[in-house]
């Protein structure tokens, strides 16, 4: 094979590898792209217990400080920390904090999720997404896990498993986005 042969070979598998990566760049972008700290949240869509067909989705909270929480009523972490969520939304809704947990339950479980926010007293914003379709969109690993948004729609926080949200650390982390201006 002559030098000349030599480069047409190589210059075709780079083509090739160049092709595939653009390819697979482009096919698979979601897959590629990070949900975490400092990226944009991703959008979703959830029902309401009220009207379940009455979709809620991450527009809706433009411009507000949001603790997203993606759970299910037979998750036991989830229990655990949901009295802590509702402390904190207790002190800190009054100031602007916008709490939303969206349950991953199975369709037709509406009841069981109204009587786990009656067990827990919950005040805060529950969603209902049968078909768990904001797990794969935020590329959760199970539930509980929860994101906390800034006004401009950025990830200041991921946290996979209960937490203790009514700690000093999570106040202050969200006082601080709460004492950014709207923009």
């Amino acid at each position: 094979m002559t030098v000349k042969q030599q480069w047409v070979v190589v210059l075709g598998i780079v083509a090739v590898l160049a092709g595939g990566a653009f390819a697979a760049s482009h096919f698979l972008k979601d897959e590629l792209t990070s949900v975490g700290v400092g990226s944009d949240a991703p959008g979703f869509a959830a029902g309401t217990l009220e009207t379940p067909a009455r979709m809620k989705s991450l527009s809706d909270y433009r411009g507000e400080v949001v603790v997203l929480n993606i759970w299910a009523t037979w998750c036991i972490p989830c229990r655990t920390e949901m009295p802590s969520m509702e402390k904190l939304y207790r002190e800190l809704g009054p100031k602007g904090l916008r709490m939303v947990a969206v349950s991953v339950d199975n369709a037709g479980e509406e009841q069981t999720i109204r009587n786990f926010v009656k067990e827990y007293g919950l005040t805060f914003e529950i969603l209902h997404d049968a078909a768990g379709s904001i797990q794969s969109i935020y590329r959760t690993t199970g539930v509980p896990e929860t994101f906390v948004l800034d006004r401009d729609g950025k990830i200041r926080k991921k946290w996979i498993g209960a937490d203790d949200w009514a700690s000093e650390g999570n106040k202050r982390l969200l006082e601080q986005l709460l004492a950014q201006p709207k923009s």
